[in-house]
């Protein structure tokens, strides 16, 4: 999902009616195919678990290619520790990943330069 930021420069880029192949926020979220989070210690049930683990949500964001990305979001205190907005922020940082590799395909594309083989 977009966020309030996003849907902004996209809004912009409409109303300039900048129309050179460009990638938008719905092609980004077309690209994933499954979605995990959690909190770091819960992941890690069965070995010891420093403190510090409390405070980290990792998010893995499956590509429908199969390829992963991974985001996180660790705050100082656990007492300021939000699922939620551990989430929001995680994610945020994995999706971004998605938009460098994209800006990487498409540029390629548009250059004619072939994939990576």
């Amino acid at each position: 999902m977009a966020n309030h930021d996003e849907t902004a420069i996209e809004q912009e880029i409409r109303s300039k009616r900048l129309n050179a192949p460009r990638l938008t926020p719905k092609q980004i979220d077309e690209q994933i195919a499954a979605e995990y989070v959690v909190r770091a210690s819960d992941a890690f049930k069965d070995a010891p678990v420093h403190d510090a683990l409390k405070c980290l949500t990792l998010c893995v964001l499956v590509l429908k290619n199969g390829f992963t990305v991974t985001g996180e979001s660790a705050c100082a205190s656990p007492e300021n520790y939000d699922f939620d907005i551990g989430h929001k922020i995680a994610r945020d940082n994995a999706r971004s990943k998605i938009w460098a590799f994209e800006g990487y395909t498409l540029r390629n594309s548009l250059t004619g330069r072939a994939p990576l083989r």
